[in-house]
């Protein structure tokens, strides 16, 4: 095993909640996987907080690249893995960790992703129209361009809660039959045309809608909850998970997925029917979710929506949860 390092290279940045993650989950010793390697904060910070050994599992290629500056301070204890984390317990397995003491993902697009317009995630820096995190198959390009009116629409409700998603699809559907829609900024002029102009402290007209094209393109609310259940099929009896989001909808799954795991059955109404009693998989640990405090606030103001779920495994058996349960939008058929 690799000597811990005394010194290491300045974190590239400070990822958003991860103190009170540390302080949640006390990371001594043992196995932990961050399913969203990303920029290697959460990582890093496991590593450094005494978790043994850490795999790191990203679809981006560019988060490996960004980490050989530092990761090989810590030699055999950092893990490195391509792949999704929907498929975290097998990626574990082939690591060599077939049971994990915690599993942490930081949901949604980091901010390197963000910084660079050549990959097309942000409205403010013109760009090719990508989104692509694994920087493969179906790009923000094809579907914008090929995806009937009534998918777009869906796309931008559900997944971007954006309400004048109808008016902005028929708006993408009438520009892209006068030439392709290639850039990111023609997309966002697009959808500012359709929305009233921002007032100051509000958010760009085209977030929403960015942000919704951008799960689609990446099948990030199908991920979460394969990685939900991938996760505790994967932790040992006493395992964590940990898991911060950024907007609603994902907070919504992890903490319906929680209350499902965490519930013993029974109960019932005469509204809906009684369940089998079970035993739970995990114990919520708090059973509130954890937001940033005021300091965390003033030096991350992109921390203002994240909320963090803690959860710890039981020894009670695996069970699947349907994307019904979960709350998983239903979209349009098409593409």
């Amino acid at each position: 095993m690799a000597e811990r390092p005394n010194r290491l290279p300045a974190s590239p940045h400070i990822p958003v909640l991860l103190a009170p993650l540390l302080r949640a989950v006390a990371p001594v010793g043992g196995v932990w996987l961050d399913g969203t390697f990303g920029a290697g904060g959460y990582a890093r910070g496991l590593l450094e907080a005494g978790a043994e050994t850490v795999i790191g599992v990203d679809r981006d290629p560019l988060a490996f690249e960004m980490a050989s500056d530092w990761a090989s301070a810590f030699g055999d204890r950092l893990v490195l893995v391509a792949g999704e984390f929907g498929d975290l317990d097998e990626h574990a397995r082939t690591a060599g960790y077939p049971e994990l003491d915690g599993v942490v993902l930081d949901l949604g697009v980091s901010s390197m992703q963000l910084d660079q317009a050549e990959r097309g995630f942000s409205f403010r820096n013109d760009g090719p129209l990508d989104m692509r995190m694994g920087q493969a198959g179906l790009s923000a390009e094809d579907l914008v361009n090929e995806a009937p009116e009534a998918l777009l629409a869906d796309i931008l409700y559900h997944y971007g809660e954006e309400r004048a998603a109808r008016r902005i699809a028929r708006s993408i559907v009438a520009a892209r039959a006068e030439r392709r829609i290639t850039r990111t900024a023609e997309l966002a002029a697009i959808v500012e045309k359709n929305l009233p102009r921002a007032k100051p402290g509000q958010s760009h007209p085209a977030t929403r809608s960015f942000q919704a094209i951008r799960i689609a393109v990446n099948d990030e609310l199908g991920q979460l909850a394969e990685g939900l259940q991938a996760a505790e099929r994967a932790l040992k009896p006493g395992g964590q998970l940990a898991v911060v989001s950024f907007h609603s909808i994902e907070d919504r799954i992890v903490k319906r997925f929680l209350q499902d795991r965490a519930s013993s059955g029974g109960g019932g109404s005469r509204y809906a029917p009684e369940e089998a009693a079970r035993t739970p998989g995990f114990e919520l640990t708090p059973r509130r979710a954890i937001a940033p405090d005021s300091e965390e606030l003033d030096a991350n103001p992109r921390a203002r929506s994240a909320k963090l779920r803690v959860a710890r495994r039981t020894d009670a058996p695996s069970a699947p949860v349907s994307r019904e349960t979960l709350g998983l939008p239903q979209l349009a058929e098409g593409m």
